[in-house]
């Protein structure tokens, strides 16, 4: 990697931010990371972590001094099921507020780019069969969430494009490894206790992206020549489905797999009764990601296959419950 600027990274004590932190100060890249709580003093001496406080009402202009480009991973994703997932107001201050303060003072500041870490879901919660989201594809977000990460991309487009600077939109997918939470932790840790689990003979396809790889595309698109402004999938190479994920998780896992059938309409039905429809259909539903288009206008390859992304996730479950 051939940076030359100061990187500003913000949400670096994050699941994505720690390891893109972690990979630019190997590679000697002058960066700093905004945090809300400083979480390291070896960090703070060295002048790489600025805590400051609530993103929202933080004053983000002495933080961007001599900042060349940034990387802005900071937002609120899925607080869960029930009521409080689609309340708007949360993600609106910290996904779609956050990001315009940020755009707003990197523009005075005459920063040069701003890499924004978006999702998928921008174009909705499941991927028709054979038809994965691509680059181009018109957002269709179904909840709060996603609404206001396809208004913070409006918000920041606006923002670039009238004071001169670049925007580059990525949309991840599900994103794995050390540190990962939600729903691929609920799942990590139900085939490491070699439960029951009824998720035998779902024929769905589901991208992934371990974060490896995701910090890797990051720093592919802070060196690219300029890009197109227009959002960009990324994901890993492989795509699996459900039945297959938690097969070679188990296999990650060095234990044996224990799944078993029942028919999708019967899960849908009683997860629906007891109102948790979303997360099962995240489990039978299709999500495919077209990444293409970033790779063809980045030269970027995901570094790591899925088995090797599950091998150092599954090392670090067992490092966290090992006896």
């Amino acid at each position: 990697m051939a940076l030359t600027g100061k990187v500003l990274v913000t949400g670096g004590s994050g699941f994505i931010g720690r390891m893109l932190c972690a990979r630019l100060a190997a590679a000697g890249v002058d960066h700093v990371a905004a945090v809300r709580v400083a979480s390291d003093a070896d960090d703070r001496r060295r002048g790489t972590e600025v805590a400051l406080g609530d993103f929202a009402a933080a004053d983000w202009g002495d933080i961007m001094r001599g900042v060349d480009a940034i990387v802005h991973l900071a937002g609120r994703a899925h607080v869960g099921a029930g009521r409080a997932a689609d309340t708007p107001t949360p993600f609106i201050v910290a996904n779609v507020h956050v990001t315009r303060r940020v755009a707003e003072a990197a523009a005075r500041a005459g920063v040069r780019r701003i890499v924004y870490a978006s999702s998928i879901k921008v174009h909705g919660e499941a991927s028709m069969p054979g038809r994965p989201f691509r680059a181009g594809d018109a957002p269709a977000p179904v909840d709060a969430y996603a609404r206001s990460k396809a208004e913070a991309e409006r918000a920041l487009g606006e923002i670039c494009r009238t004071h001169g600077m670049e925007a580059i939109v990525l949309r991840l997918p599900l994103t794995y490894g050390p540190g990962v939470k939600g729903n691929f932790l609920t799942l990590l840790a139900a085939v490491a206790s070699q439960r029951r689990l009824p998720l035998a003979g779902i024929g769905n396809r589901r991208s992934l992206l371990y974060v490896g790889n995701a910090v890797s595309a990051i720093e592919a698109a802070l060196v690219a020549p300029a890009l197109p402004s227009e959002a960009l999938p990324i994901a890993d190479a492989e795509v699996v489905s459900t039945t297959e994920l938690a097969t070679r998780l188990a296999r990650a896992l060095h234990v044996q797999p224990r799944l078993f059938h029942v028919p999708t309409t019967f899960l849908r039905g009683s997860a629906a009764l007891i109102g948790r429809g979303s997360e099962v259909g995240r489990l039978l539903d299709s999500l495919e990601v077209d990444g293409s288009r970033f790779r063809e206008l980045t030269g970027w390859t995901p570094p790591s296959s899925l088995d090797e992304g599950l091998t150092v996730t599954a090392a670090w479950w067992q490092s966290r419950h090992s006896q």
